[in-house]
Parts: C-alpha cells; sequence; structure tokens
C-alpha cells in the first residue's frame, strides 16, 4: 500500500506577521490552555488537509505550481477578533472577497484537474486566521472571548503565494510556496 501524506493549502503572512499571530497563539495557551494553533503557523486555509500518496506528491505540485502562475497578488487586511463560539477564536479579514474568489477558482481547478472530490473540497469557508482552536475549553473560551472581542488588532500583508503544508506526525511545515504571477 502506498504511503501516503497529509497536506493543506493556505495563504501565509511574511515572518514578522506570522511572529505576531504566534505570540497570540502562546497567550491563547498560557492563559486559557488552548496550544492546539500552534501546530500551525499563521495561515489562512484555503484547502481543508486532504491525503495525497507520496509518489503523487510532484504530480500534486506541479498542478499548484500551474494554478498559482495564473493567479494575481492581492492585499490582504487583517483586523480585529471574532470566534466561532464556543471553541474558535480568530483574526477577522477586513475584506474576505478577494480570498473567496481565489478560493472559488482554487476549488475548481482541484476538482476538474487534480481530482479532488466534491467532499475533499468542501462546501463551507469563511476566510480567518485561527489563533485558538479544538483544544479551547467552552468555560475558557468565555474567558478568552469576552477579552479578545475588545481588543484591537490591525496588519496586513501582500498575499503573491499560495502555500503547500505538510504534516510531519506532530505539526504543520510550509512544504512549499508556490508563487502567484509577477507583473
Amino acid at each position: 500500500m502506498a504511503k501516503t501524506s497529509l497536506y493543506f493549502l493556505a495563504l501565509i503572512p511574511p515572518e514578522d506577521l506570522r511572529e505576531a499571530v504566534k505570540r497570540l497563539k502562546e497567550e491563547m495557551r498560557d492563559r486559557f490552555g488552548a496550544g492546539h494553533a500552534l501546530k500551525s503557523p499563521a495561515h489562512i486555509t484555503l484547502q481543508m488537509p486532504f491525503k495525497r500518496a507520496e509518489e503523487k506528491e510532484a504530480q500534486l505540485i506541479s498542478g499548484l505550481e500551474t494554478f498559482a502562475s495564473h493567479e494575481n497578488p492581492f492585499p490582504v487586511e487583517l483586523s480585529d477578533f471574532d470566534c466561532f463560539a464556543p471553541r474558535v477564536i480568530y483574526i477577522g479579514i477586513t475584506d474576505p472577497e478577494p480570498i473567496l474568489e481565489l478560493h472559488r477558482r482554487l476549488k475548481g481547478y482541484l476538482q476538474e484537474k487534480m481530482d479532488f472530490s466534491a467532499g475533499e473540497v468542501g462546501s463551507r469557508f469563511h476566510p480567518h486566521m485561527t489563533i485558538a482552536t479544538r483544544d479551547l475549553r467552552k468555560s475558557a473560551f468565555h474567558e478568552a472571548w469576552a477579552e479578545f472581542e475588545t481588543r484591537d488588532f490591525r496588519d496586513s500583508f501582500r498575499a503573491n503565494s499560495l502555500y503547500l503544508l505538510k504534516h510531519n506526525g506532530r505539526h504543520w511545515d510550509i512544504y512549499r510556496q508556490l508563487a502567484f504571477k509577477t507583473a
């Protein structure tokens, strides 16, 4: 049986913003016992985790490079905090439309050109950057949300690549950067 790996696709901000978000994730771990979000770098998920045979990895990367090479870079503005009660707290996206449009194109490409099933690409999509998830207990959620719902956060970055992340058995690694087209 072929060995499989677990992957997902995301937009990833530059290092300085990743570090700022990591500090927020560490605060969630230290103060509210929710450290699961630290298993991945700061990101905006575009394609939820999926399995592929490692022998097909080169094909996967090639197909994603083709898709990314036709996409235009765009600005992403992050603004304040929001939640999916009672387990997730995240940084909001000021104007999610460019990300929603990218996601629609990516979803179609994955299904039409790369043999992704409808179940793999999913149907619901709400762009966000998670700082606490899964292991945030309901009681801790209410305490954390009471603080974060009024806390300010503003930053931005230019989305100029699609990223392929790969699970190493413990956490997610940035595996490939797939550049969008350049002017």
